[in-house]
């Protein structure tokens, strides 16, 4: 995996609407940027080389989300939401973003915050340097726990550049800030 940067951030939100949160929610976003391998190749039907580096970016953003996180306290079991986004440079294929996304991502990131059920939803799309992704964020475990339906959005002002890969993931704690949004009876 040929690394250009590498950014982490955690957000905490203690009030919403005025009302406090507690404990706090707090959202990990992760963000790699990489070289494409297959960018300015066309059409190429052996993705093999990105699922593989799928699982490697997945096993680094989520060392580095959990490193943001434990540094406001929350920890590795702690973590009750997902979400995961990818953004091909212009000279790279959307497929490129689900073959980084989809066969390989999950497994690193499931082993490091002990478990998750369900899928990790996720978004791709085709961008230039600046471009931003919206991340919906699922329960790890149970896609219909309304509390933890949410969404960020991740970019880095000089990525992707035509043939690179911006891949993110992110992790929260705590549930959408004061959520009181129940299913119907």
């Amino acid at each position: 995996m040929d690394v250009r940067s590498i950014t982490a951030t955690v957000t905490q939100t203690l009030t919403e609407a005025g009302a406090p949160v507690n404990p706090p929610t707090s959202v990990a976003t992760a963000i790699v940027v990489v070289r494409n391998p297959l960018a300015g190749r066309g059409r190429v039907d052996d993705l093999s080389e990105l699922e593989a580096l799928g699982a490697d970016a997945a096993a680094l953003l989520v060392e580095r989300a959990l490193a943001v996180l434990a540094s406001v306290g929350v920890t590795p079991t702690q973590v009750r939401g997902y979400g995961k986004g990818a953004i091909v440079g212009l000279d790279g294929d959307r497929e490129h973003t689900a073959a980084v996304l989809h066969p390989r991502f999950g497994a690193p990131v499931r082993a490091a915050i002990g478990g998750g059920a369900d899928i990790i939803p996720g978004t791709k799309k085709v961008g230039g340097p600046g471009a931003a992704i919206t991340m919906p964020i699922g329960n790890k475990d149970d896609r219909w726990v309304f509390d933890d339906m949410d969404a960020v959005d991740a970019s880095v002002p000089d990525a992707p550049r035509p043939d690179e890969l911006l891949i993110a993931l992110v992790l929260s704690a705590g549930g959408r800030p004061n959520a009181r949004v129940k299913k119907p009876s």
